[in-house]
């Protein structure tokens, strides 16, 4: 049975965590492979709202095993804070459905120091992170000085590194940017419990994956952010830390490519940004449209709070998205929130210095100087919330569903038409792009 790789197809808030909290119920496992607790999920089930950072949405369905594997960056305060809420609300009953990877790297009190200095110190120039420590924390993964979750619950090791590390990292910090760095008692203390408390979730998840897989259990991968945030495929340098495409999931996870079998991109049906950086198709705070799409969506950040910038559906990002993930799926989520609008816009091209061009460029300076090409369709002003197959969808809603299909190339498998879990139109399978749609229950 076939593994599949979920990731956002623009700039990350796409709506994936509905998207995989649906298709969990096709599934007998889920993965977070990369990103940390800069990220979140927000899900609408039964009308009430979750919103999950570090956990996999799929954590809500019963029976179902989660896995934060080796890519993730784990901050265990926020960690054990979002166990114990789902608790509470009587989810996670068993601990042996939420496994951790022993490969994992973790976030430390001076990580968040790290990443709050450098945005201080980079003013104008500052990329807008969380402040939450994830980038300091993949930087030290790279330079070979992280932690990782296998020495963080061996008290000795964890010392041990420890030392060796805070040294340099108070230097850093002290001469550099003029804050002070935590003693390594001082880490010790404060961090020991969570790594006590981690250790019946430890494993490693790249060979429990495997056997899954194997097995033929269905898998589905949890992408955080997007495309365009994606440290090589991105708007770099206005991106995040990790490499959130679909290959990510392999490297992030300790699976090889060949076990993938299908990828599936989410965007929604306009486009967001979050944080500082290019955004050829904004409409700028004011715009009644920018405006509309702000407030109808409900386009504040999960994690941070802040207010999304808004704009068209951009086809060039999306066609980007389809090439470097290798997609072969697309989910289009939100498409109630354009209700009310007179017409669509997407844009199917840019230009720059007079030349159309249809992907976009690397330099963020030119991306920033690129002029979109629009095309307009119709808009609609009846309700869609109640649509569960295509035709039951107002006319100029369907029309620019499937315009944005052909524009694309790529199936569209599932419209997601309101907020809530089953608010949602199913074009398709994703354990099998284009086949034949699923029926409710999980049987084919």
């Amino acid at each position: 049975m076939p593994a599949v790789v979920m990731v956002g197809a623009q700039w990350g808030d796409e709506g994936k965590g509905k998207v995989v909290d649906f298709y969990t119920r096709e599934s007998d496992a889920v993965v977070r492979y990369q990103g940390g607790n800069n990220a979140g999920h927000t899900l609408v089930v039964g009308g009430e709202k979750k919103v999950l950072h570090l956990i996999p949405s799929g954590i809500l369905h019963r029976g179902k095993t989660c896995f934060i594997a080796n890519g993730v960056v784990i901050d265990p305060a926020v960690l054990f804070s979002e166990i114990d809420a789902l608790k509470k609300q009587g989810y996670l009953k068993n601990d042996r459905q939420l496994r951790i990877s022993d490969r994992a790297h973790v976030i430390f009190d001076y990580h968040r120091i790290m990443d709050a200095a450098q945005e201080k110190q980079s003013g104008k120039g500052a990329i807008g992170t969380t402040g939450r420590g994830i980038g300091p924390s993949y930087a030290d993964k790279t330079a070979r000085v992280g932690i990782r979750v296998a020495e963080f619950i061996d008290p000795v090791k964890f010392r041990e590194r420890l030392e060796a590390i805070l040294p340099v990292k108070a230097d850093i910090l002290g001469k550099i940017y003029g804050v002070s760095c935590p003693k390594a008692e001082e880490v010790v203390r404060t961090y020991a419990p969570f790594a006590e408390r981690l250790k019946p979730y430890v494993e490693d998840t790249g060979v429990a994956l495997s056997k899954l897989i194997d097995g033929n259990r269905r898998v589905l991968f949890e992408g955080a952010q997007g495309t365009m945030l994606d440290l090589d495929q991105g708007t770099y340098p206005y991106v995040t830390s990790s490499s959130t495409v679909a290959g990510g999931a392999c490297t992030g996870s300790g699976i090889g490519p060949t076990a993938v079998d299908s990828v599936v991109g989410v965007t929604k049906a306009y486009t967001t940004r979050v944080g500082a950086g290019p955004f050829p198709t904004e409409l700028p705070e004011g715009d009644p449209v920018g405006d509309h799409l702000s407030r109808t969506g409900n386009e504040f950040g999960a994690t941070t709070g802040r207010r999304r910038r808004c704009g068209w559906l951009d086809m060039v990002v999306l066609r980007h998205s389809v090439r470097v993930n290798g997609l072969t799926g697309i989910v289009m989520t939100k498409l109630d929130v354009l209700k009310g609008l007179p017409e669509l816009k997407v844009a199917v091209a840019y230009k720059l210095d007079g030349r159309k061009i249809d992907s976009p460029p690397a330099s963020p300076i030119d991306l920033g100087r690129c002029v979109p090409v629009y095309k307009t369709f119709k808009g609609f002003s009846e309700e869609t919330r109640n649509a569960r197959k295509l035709k039951d969808l107002p006319k100029n809603a369907r029309d620019y569903v499937e315009a944005v299909g052909k524009m694309v190339g790529v199936p569209i498998i599932m419209v997601s038409v309101g907020p809530d879990r089953d608010e949602s139109i199913m074009l398709g399978d994703p354990f099998g792009c284009g086949r034949k749609p699923m029926r409710r229950g999980g049987k084919k």
